[in-house]
């Protein structure tokens, strides 16, 4: 029985350098849904900060950094699925995606407006975050479209999507501002 090889385990995870993909690059159901309802998203997020302008003045610089870098990942995912793979276009809104999705990720320890203020179930999705938006990197640049693919579409639908929606009920900020 072979031992534990760590290079391979490592190798294994993060992809290998060109992984062959057979499938088209073209957007697919689920990417073009996927599109739309981040569109959607956006305008439900900008309409509800544009109502709640009343209380701009007692947001931390941390919710507004927050609620910025999220307000670009959303405006930038559209463009990322719908259009092109692999060209200088997708790989620029892909560093600009990626970065907002670290900071905001990063940024949600500092911003806890619920829980009495202690850390709650989302910041789970903040560590998956951090620790998976590298991978996503690297599986870019490593060329290992398969993994990469399916890491972005992950990140789409779990960290922007459902945890977007997750923003509006339960009496949360953006919630409350929609609603009201």
């Amino acid at each position: 029985m072979k031992g534990l090889n760590l290079a391979n385990a490592f190798q294994d995870y993060f992809g290998k350098r060109g992984t062959r993909y057979d499938k088209s690059l073209a957007p697919d159901t689920l990417e073009k849904v996927a599109a739309v309802l981040a569109f959607i998203l956006l305008c439900a997020a900008t309409i509800a900060v544009f109502k709640g302008r009343a209380q701009w003045a007692i947001l931390s610089l941390q919710l507004w950094v927050h609620l910025g870098t999220l307000a670009i990942a959303l405006a930038i995912t559209p463009f990322i699925l719908l259009r092109k793979r692999g060209d200088s276009k997708h790989r620029l809104l892909g560093w600009i995606w990626a970065i907002c999705m670290f900071t905001t990720a990063l940024i949600s320890f500092d911003v806890r407006l619920i829980n009495k203020g202690g850390l709650s179930l989302i910041h789970i999705l903040s560590v998956v975050t951090l620790i998976g938006v590298p991978v996503l990197i690297l599986s870019a640049r490593r060329r290992d479209v398969r993994r990469h693919r399916g890491q972005a579409r992950g990140f789409v639908v779990g960290a922007l999507l459902v945890a977007g929606f997750f923003t509006f009920p339960f009496n949360r900020l953006l919630g409350s501002w929609l609603f009201n």
